[in-house]
């Protein structure tokens, strides 16, 4: 794949806030002459134009007044050696907001660059093919990893592992193809009959290559995006005080008086590399406050939305129709059950859960106490437990966290299911052919090999400036 733009482009390249470091990128065919402009070196000794590709030279930059406007460390990286495979200048300068604001004014001032649109840099990159679709998704993927399981994640799929395992496939799937259309073009010397069963293993083989995939697709998705983890209860049972345990700050309001929770707090938090996206609800009872009210079917809406429960007990008081009600809302889901308030003089114990628990019996109960803080190890032990080796499952292969991905994988397994079907039903090899081809074109889209313009936008315009 080729690309040859005749614009060069800057953006600041890290967060526009105060910083240690701030830099301007600026990439394109005039990359080097911008700097130019702008750059002073000690005694005015060092063009741009002139250094070696890959090397660092200190010195300042002036606006084209003469103003010096920062001292600065510029780094000149030569086509195709750079992110974009374009000749690129980094400006590190000062990370001030004001500074970092001027020097990239002073670039844009030349004349002859313009500012870059949202992911440009990166969508150079796949332009110029020194990166596939993927690799340059899982760019994003990294900036916004939350845990080191999404960042390992992200890192093996910058390096090209998810990128391999598709090409494999499509070089496989290609194979076939061409032995098909060799086999329609000369009959007489290629008989395809004898090839048949040879096809039918391969394609179950690239199926339940597929469907591993596509199955790591939620646990991928947990871990880039976070555990959505609710807590549920009836009033005044300690909700609150778990979410500001796990948080480790008094987020929520804490009072005796039972219904002081009325609507959904969500936070973020990571527990030893897991990520919580954590919400504390009303308390869920039978109420006639119409605000109340309001909140409880918000608890309720929140917990039928969640990856895992946590139904919080009050286990100094009886049990009642709103916990039968409660325990309801954890059929079928992952979940941990809290008798909190360990303790006082408790009157619940687990046996009186599991009576509840019909259709639930596999659902953990935990002793605990939020305002002692017994308990909370276990529990984190528990969570990390259930991510890593039970129904929030995740592994060292290929993961798929890109919902565009896992759908084009789906595709792909449904073009593959047909070319079975054709096979069983003893159809002509030009069926295989067209079924395979849509197989191999939905995994191509995955990398970038089978896209449209418009496509490539949206999902570049999803980056930031500066990437």
């Amino acid at each position: 794949m080729g690309y040859a733009s005749e614009d060069t482009i800057a953006a600041v390249a890290t967060a526009m806030s105060a910083s240690g470091i701030g830099i301007i990128r600026i990439s394109g065919p005039d990359a080097v002459r911008a700097a130019d402009r702008i750059y002073r070196s000690p005694k005015r000794k060092t063009k741009l134009c002139d250094v070696p590709s890959h090397t660092i030279h200190f010195g300042t930059i002036e606006d084209l007044s003469g103003q010096v406007i920062d001292e600065v460390l510029v780094s000149v990286m030569r086509a195709p050696r750079s992110y974009t495979a374009e000749d690129t200048v980094e400006i590190n300068c000062h990370g001030g907001v004001l500074a970092m604001r001027r020097v990239l004014d002073a670039v844009l001032s030349c004349g002859f660059v313009r500012i870059a649109e949202p992911g440009e840099f990166t969508k150079r990159a796949f332009l110029n093919g020194r990166i596939d679709l993927s690799r340059a998704e899982a760019v994003m993927d990294l900036i916004e990893a939350k845990n080191e399981y999404a960042l390992k994640n992200s890192v093996s799929q910058v390096r090209g592992s998810l990128f391999q395992k598709i090409t494999d496939l499509r070089s496989q799937i290609l194979y076939q193809i061409a032995h098909i259309e060799a086999s329609l073009d000369d009959p007489e010397h290629l008989d395809f009959a004898s090839h048949i069963g040879e096809l039918d293993r391969s394609v179950l083989r690239w199926q339940q290559e597929i469907r591993r995939l596509i199955d790591t697709f939620e646990d991928g998705r947990l871990a880039q995006e976070g555990i959505r983890t609710v807590i549920v209860g009836k009033p005044n049972a300690g909700k609150s005080s778990l979410l500001n345990l796990m948080l480790g700050q008094e987020r929520a309001i804490v009072t005796d008086i039972a219904g002081t929770t009325r609507d959904v707090l969500t936070e973020t938090i990571n527990l030893q590399g897991i990520t919580l996206l954590i919400t504390d609800t009303a308390g869920i009872r039978q109420t006639e406050d119409q605000v109340e009210q309001i909140g409880v079917e918000r608890a309720k809406q929140s917990a039928s939305d969640a990856d895992l429960l946590l139904w919080i007990v009050d286990s100094s008081t009886p049990l009642d129709e709103d916990d039968r009600h409660i325990s309801t809302l954890l059929r079928g889901r992952p979940a941990v059950i809290l008798l909190n308030k360990s303790d006082l003089k408790t009157v619940v114990d687990e046996s009186d859960i599991r009576k509840l628990l019909i259709e639930a019996e596999d659902i953990p109960v935990l002793s605990f106490s939020a305002t002692q803080k017994t308990g909370f190890d276990e529990l984190v032990g528990l969570l990390k437990d259930m991510f890593f080796r039970g129904k929030l499952s995740w592994n060292d292969e290929v993961v798929i966290t890109n919902m565009r991905h896992c759908a084009l994988l789906s595709r792909s397994e449904e073009s593959l299911l047909r070319v079975k079907e054709s096979i069983q039903c003893g159809m002509s090899e030009d069926f295989y052919s067209i079924d395979l081809m849509d197989a191999y074109e939905a995994l191509g889209e995955i990398i970038g090999e089978e896209i449209g313009d418009d496509l490539a936008d949206e999902i570049f315009s999803r980056f930031c400036m500066g990437k």
